[in-house]
């Protein structure tokens, strides 16, 4: 139970350092990213309003047929695209990437690639 006590304060440190430099607004908003070992979310999130923008995961419904299993590189291509088809939609261009807790690798780091190619501008 310590080790975990552990875990979880160093994650949390992690996230605050990213986030204190990181405030999306209306014009550029924060595109968060939470992921676990079956899933991945992302939001496009509006910090000055505190609004969620637009969201995409692997439990979607409509993204059901094109992800197998959400815990992979593959779906992280997919969820990052369609992300950035909802913020297409929405009239955003450009966002202000969070990572989080998460390392810029593997899954996380596939996710913004495949909506930089998406439109999307970092």
């Amino acid at each position: 139970m310590k080790k975990q006590k552990l875990v979880n304060k160093q994650r949390w440190r992690r996230t605050n350092r990213v986030r204190k430099k990181i405030n999306g607004t209306a014009d550029r908003p924060r595109l968060s990213i939470n992921r676990s070992n079956k899933h991945l979310y992302c939001q496009l999130i509006d910090d000055d309003a505190g609004l969620t923008i637009c969201a995409a995961s692997t439990r979607d419904k409509a993204l059901a047929g094109k992800v197998s299993y959400g815990g992979n590189c593959d779906a992280a291509k997919v969820i990052g695209a369609a992300l950035a088809e909802k913020a297409k939609e929405a009239g955003i261009t450009e966002v202000k990437f969070d990572r989080g807790a998460y390392k810029f690798h593997g899954r996380v780091a596939e996710l913004a690639n495949a909506a930089r190619e998406a439109g999307l501008k970092f």
